[in-house]
Order: structure tokens, then sequence, then C-alpha cells
């Protein structure tokens, strides 16, 4: 079988390599499909993650820019978070699907525009038919937080917050989905361009809103939820710009019959989409979780829970990217029914991302106390529980990095098999069987608090990442149909 070979190859890899008998040449056969792949992946994965950097940044910006009013605004935007991506992350399971299926078509047809155009077309009908009803939900933002344990001053200053960044959501879904075409047909740099411009743009309307300067009102944290959702109109209307005017997007005419239904592509969209964004849900949800608990506790947890929760998200956008370009590496590979390319593609990736992982894991070890100072005034005595928090937290963030790398590369790498269910039962199991059970156990009934739930979101993700990773051993092995 295709499978056995392989493996077969790998143990003769990584046995033979440093055989005394080799010759150069013959050491550097052995190791060139490998080093052809990981050129081919990092020249498609450095755009998206300087994008996926770019698009955290803006998020930074965000938390640190609030974070003058005090760690109570902090707090108010982490729990409003909680429901709006929420909301987001019900909406982005079917935008997660355009990038398989495109990747899988062209691996297949390199030449087929016109089922590459159906896809994307159905991904913004998804996208359309989903986000009313989702943003309804946020209507009622302070009612809910409230409902979930909030203290209520916290939940009417997060209020206004969710209402106005409701209204970024279907650019930010329908973004999603234009992101996920130009990196199935490997056009990435033009995403990493309109990401930049739109951190720009949410950093000079956050200094505006936020603080009332060049004339605006002050809206405090309102004023970063308008900056949020004009910014995220601004990447969807920019990146659609490129895809009609620039000549290597022109040619896919996605726009032509755009009102026209194409029932196949839709029902592939969301039979893909919803157990990927079922999957996504389960981490994403017990990390919203965890900051609702976190909540119970007082704000000084809260915001230290979203510093720690910050460094580890821009760290985390490094392997978010190379699982980005393993899901259409694979993609391309299992179009094209090569088994031992996509499993090649997939464990490069799953390398790769560890690798990176393990330095920050270290970099973060090493200065916790330097990285809380970005976020707030370690010197001011008014934060100093909040430090204290942030540097335990970050101390447990630096040793789930590892898990963290593993669970995404293998997890996007099944993507681009179009492997989604299994997927998502190990995350359900790995997330709240055993995340969430130690978090609630060991923060609630134990009574741990914010260190308890971070032990619980180490425990989560390093079960997810076991998981992905020998499932994609799994599947990798067997012949594709």
């Amino acid at each position: 079988m295709a499978g056995e070979r392989l493996s077969k190859a790998m143990i003769k890899t990584m046995t033979t390599y440093f055989d005394r008998n080799l010759d150069r040449d013959e050491r550097k056969a052995i190791l060139k499909p490998w080093a052809e792949e990981a050129r081919a992946l990092l020249k498609l994965a450095l755009p998206l993650i300087a994008m996926q950097l770019a698009q955290i940044g803006s998020l930074t910006a965000d938390v640190i820019m609030v974070g003058e009013l005090g760690h109570e605004a902090i707090a108010a935007t982490g729990v409003g978070a909680v429901l709006f991506y929420f909301t987001w992350l019900i909406g982005y399971g079917p935008v997660m699907a355009v990038s398989p299926i495109v990747a899988q078509i062209l691996g297949a047809h390199p030449n087929d525009r016109a089922r590459v155009r159906a896809a994307v077309r159905m991904g913004l009908w998804a996208v359309a038919l989903l986000c009313l009803p989702l943003m309804t939900v946020l209507i009622w933002a302070k009612p809910i937080l409230i409902a979930l344990g909030q203290d209520p001053k916290i939940a009417a200053m997060a209020e206004p917050w969710v209402h106005a960044v409701a209204f970024g959501l279907p650019f930010a879904l329908g973004f999603g989905v234009l992101r996920g075409f130009a990196a199935a047909i490997g056009r990435q740099n033009a995403v990493l361009v309109v990401a930049i411009m739109t951190v720009l743009v949410n950093i000079a309307l956050n200094y505006v809103l936020i603080y009332g300067n060049l004339g605006a009102p002050a809206l405090g944290v309102q004023g970063s939820g308008i900056a949020s959702a004009i910014a995220y109109a601004f990447s969807f209307f920019a990146m659609l710009a490129f895809f009609l005017l620039a000549p290597s997007f022109k040619k896919y005419r996605l726009l032509h019959r755009f009102a026209r239904f194409d029932r196949a592509k839709f029902a592939e969209v969301f039979r893909l989409g919803a157990p990927m964004g079922a999957s996504m849900l389960f981490e994403a949800m017990l990390f919203n979780t965890a900051t609702l608990m976190m909540g119970t506790f007082g704000a000084a947890s809260v915001a230290a829970h979203q510093i720690a929760m910050n460094v580890g998200s821009i760290t985390f956008m490094v392997p978010l990217g190379i699982g980005l370009a393993a899901t259409v590496r694979v993609g391309l590979h299992a179009g094209a029914r090569n088994i031992e390319a996509a499993r090649r593609a997939g464990y490069t990736a799953i390398v790769a991302g560890a690798g990176f992982m393990l330095v920050c894991a270290v970099v973060i070890a090493l200065i916790p106390h330097t990285l809380t100072s970005i976020y707030v005034p370690t010197s001011d005595p008014k934060n100093a529980e909040v430090v204290t928090l942030a540097v335990t937290f970050l101390y447990v963030a630096a040793i789930f990095q590892l898990f963290d790398a593993l669970q995404v590369t293998a997890q996007m790498s099944l993507r681009g098999m179009k492997d989604a269910q299994a997927p998502m039962w190990i995350a359900g199991l790995s997330y709240w069987l055993v995340g969430f059970a130690l978090a609630w156990g060991l923060g609630i009934w134990a009574g741990m608090q914010g260190l308890g739930v971070w032990i619980g979101l180490a425990a989560g993700l390093a079960a997810a990442g076991f998981g992905m990773v020998a499932r994609f051993e799994l599947l990798s092995q067997r012949k594709l149909a």
C-alpha cells in the first residue's frame, strides 16, 4: 500500500541518513523530497503567517489602547469578545471549507475556474445566510453576560462594544472566504497587503474614537468596537477590489453569475464546513468559557487572563499560518491522488510548527514580567494583582505552546484531506471531557481559581494535539479514494 511504502521511506530517511557508507549526494537524495516540500510550504506559509500576525496585531492594539482606560475596560472588551467570537465561530465553519474545496479542485483540474468560482460564490452565500440571525443574538449582550455570571458593571461596559462590532461580522466572515480562495490559488500576498492596511486603519480609528482625538467624541470601549467594525468592512471591500482589478484574480470572474445557485457546492460547503466549524467552536468556546470563569474571580483575573491569552495568541499565529498553508499543500496533493506527497506535506507542517513553538515556550518562560509590562504599567501598585496573575498564567502558556502547534497543524492537514468528522470528535472530547472538566474542577471546585483554569486549558490542548497527530498518521496511510 502507498501508506506502507511511505512509512518505510520515512524510516529509511531517519535510519540511513547517518549511515557512514553514504556519500554526500546520497544523503541529499534522501532528504530532497522533504526539502522541496519544506520550501513549497514556507513559500506559501510566510505571507499567511505575516497576515495572521497583522490580524492579531490589530487585536493587540485594541487591548493595549483600551488598557489605557483601566483594567476594567480590558475585562469588558474581553467578556464582550466572548459573545462576538461565539457568533463569528458559528459562521466561520462554511468559510473554512472554501480553501480545501478549491485546493482539491485545482489539484485534480488546474484550469477548472468555473467550479472554483462556484465554491467561492457559495461560501459568500453561506455567510449572507448566517449573518442576520447571528447578529440578532448580539442585541442581548448585557443580559446574556449577566446570566453567565459576569459582574453587571463589566457587562454594562461590554454591551456597547458588542453592539458596535456586530456590524462588522458579515465583513469579517466574507473576508475569510476571500482569504481562503487567495491562499488556495497561491496568491496570498494580496491578503497580506490588505491585512496590514486593515491594522493601520483599525489603530487610527482607535486613536480617534476611543480617546476623542481630531475633534471626534471620546467613546471609550464603544469606540474600539466601532473601529473594529469599520476595519472589518475595509478588509472585505479592499480584498474584493483586488479580485476584481488584479489580473491574477480577475481571470476567475468571481462575481460572474453571482446570483446563480449551485446546489452541489452549497451542500459541500455546509457538509464540510459544519464539522470544521464545530471543531473550532469546541476549542474556542473552551477558551471563552475560561474567560467567563475568570470573570467570577474578579476583574483582575479577567485582565490577567486577557494579557496571557494575547501573548499566546501572537505566538500561535505562526503555526496557524503554517497550518493554513498545510491545508492547501495537502489539498493539492490529495486532489491529485498523491497520498505520499500529502503525508509528507502534513508532517512537514507539523514539525515546522512544533519547532517554532518550542522556541516561543523558552522565551515566554524567561521574560514573563517583560511581556506583562507591555500591557499594563507593572510599577503601578494598582496593577499588582494583575501582574502577579498574568506572570503565573504565562508560565502555563509556555508549557502548552508545543501542544497548540501540534493540534492546529495536524488538524489543518486533515482539512486538506477533507477529513472533518473525526477531528470534530477529537476536539470535542479533548477540550470538554479533558480541558473543561479539569479547568472547572481545579479552578472552581478545588479553589485554585485562575491557575486551575489554565492547567485545564493546557491539558485540553495536549489531548487534542496528540489526538490530531494520531488521526493524521492513521488517515495518511490509507489509499485515497
